[in-house]
């Protein structure tokens, strides 16, 4: 059975790894939650598991430090990345994008990605696409072989704006990727239509 500060102890720790994690992700650019976490806790001398915290929890620390630290420079931010957004996905719309990552749920900062899960009938399409637009991007390999990972990764920008389109085959856009969220089109314009800043957002099968 635990002790009393042995809990207060790890509770202590793991809102510092959420606050660690957090700051991470608004200044460095850092979007994968798991990522910011394990580093944080690795700057933090943490080796126990019970103390990391959930992505809940981080990004409740996130929208603090943005609040306090970005709170005019956000918003306008998230504007820029959710229209970005809606033009990049109206010219792939053949390719059946989704958008997700922080300029969904409105976590986006300064140096975030604009993040757009692709499901073509092949990545092929896509970039032979981009090569007929004349659009300059990188191609990425995923990080580690998984079931669950894109078969490429294709980062641009698009003006001031870093873009990373993770395009996944045709199969998987039914079951999506576990734990996130994820919109299509129209449900982006209508966030940018209706209220520029607001945050979330919720998943759609179009």
């Amino acid at each position: 059975m635990p002790s009393h500060a042995h809990a207060f102890r790890s509770g202590n720790l793991r809102r510092e790894i959420a606050a660690l994690a957090a700051r991470m992700m608004a200044e460095d650019g850092i979007s994968d939650f798991g990522f910011a976490k394990r580093k944080a806790a690795r700057q933090l001398g943490a080796v126990d598991a019970e103390v990391l915290p959930n992505n809940a929890e981080i990004e409740a620390e996130l929208r603090a430090w943005q609040a306090l630290y970005q709170d005019e420079e956000q918003p306008q931010r998230l504007h820029e990345m959710r229209s970005a957004a809606v033009e990049i996905m109206r010219l792939l719309e053949d390719f059946r994008p989704y958008l997700t990552g922080g300029a969904l749920d409105g976590t986006a900062g300064r140096y975030s990605e604009l993040e757009i899960d692709l499901y073509p009938e092949s990545t092929k399409e896509v970039e032979i696409f981009f090569l007929n637009q004349d659009v300059a991007y990188e191609h990425r390999e995923p990080r580690r072989p998984a079931p669950d990972l894109p078969e490429a990764i294709l980062s641009f920008d698009w003006d001031d704006v870093p873009v990373r389109l993770s395009v996944y085959p045709a199969s998987a856009e039914r079951r999506g990727r576990r734990g996130q969220d994820r919109a299509r089109l129209a449900q982006v314009e209508v966030l940018l239509q209706n209220a520029p800043a607001t945050q979330g957002g919720e998943e759609a099968h179009g």
